[in-house]
């Protein structure tokens, strides 16, 4: 038990270390955002205020030599064996995770910091749905996933499908799925994207951000595209 727990840790540091590599397109959003855009958008009425993040940050992106993103859309299933586009069903802008949902490593930090994103926009009145697009099809069932995805969140929405359906969403995204190894306990590993996409209620990508970025932050500037946008 202890060996496993230990390579457990290992993989989850090494995860990391890939996540905060993208740490100067963080830099780039404390500069670019310093104040919440909520606050903007309340306090100045100006053209010049609404900056467009979601262009900045895929221009930045591209800079650093991150993968460009252009979004897009996508066929895929629920967990309630429902068809899923990109665009929301109930009109609320999205935050877009893709991962597994037996993963220990980088979801482990990403999945709670959306969720707790998404709750902190609701105790706001703002609300915002969840997703989680599986990059594990083969175990992500249907019915694995309406176990899984409210144990992150209880309104979370989880996304499986075919592996050609699959793939159509992640290049949209810019997402890589790569096995690793098998697990003793767990079985098949996988790396794959880090970042969280904010999508608008018609499927339109607006921005991303780093899984290190943090919920407040998360919270901030999903606000300020909603607010924009009403």
């Amino acid at each position: 038990m202890t060996g496993n727990r230990t390579s457990w840790q290992s993989l989850f540091a090494v995860t990391l270390a890939v996540a905060i590599g993208v740490g100067g397109l963080t830099a780039y959003w404390e500069q670019q955002v310093p104040d919440s855009p909520v606050v903007a958008v309340a306090e100045e009425t100006t053209e010049a205020v609404k900056i467009d993040l979601a262009a900045a940050a895929v221009d930045k992106a591209n800079t650093l030599g991150f993968p460009t993103v252009k979004g897009g859309d996508f066929k895929l299933v629920d967990q309630f064996g429902q068809a899923r586009t990109s665009k929301s069903g109930n009109g609320q802008h999205q935050l877009v995770f893709f991962g597994y949902a037996k993963c220990k490593a980088i979801c482990t930090a990403a999945l709670p910091t959306m969720a707790e994103a998404v709750d902190t926009l609701e105790r706001s009145g703002v609300s915002v749905t969840p997703v989680l697009i599986t990059v594990d099809p083969e175990r992500d069932t249907v019915a694995a996933l309406r176990e899984a995805a409210p144990l992150i969140h209880p309104r979370m929405v989880g996304l499986t499908g075919g592996d050609d359906a699959l793939a159509v969403a992640y290049k949209a995204f810019g997402v890589e799925k790569k096995f690793i190894f098998n697990h003793i306990d767990e079985g098949p590993i996988y790396s794959h994207g880090s970042f969280v996409y904010l999508l608008g209620p018609d499927g339109e990508f607006k921005t991303l951000f780093p899984p290190i970025l943090g919920a407040t932050r998360i919270v901030e500037i999903t606000a300020g595209y909603i607010a924009e946008a009403s």
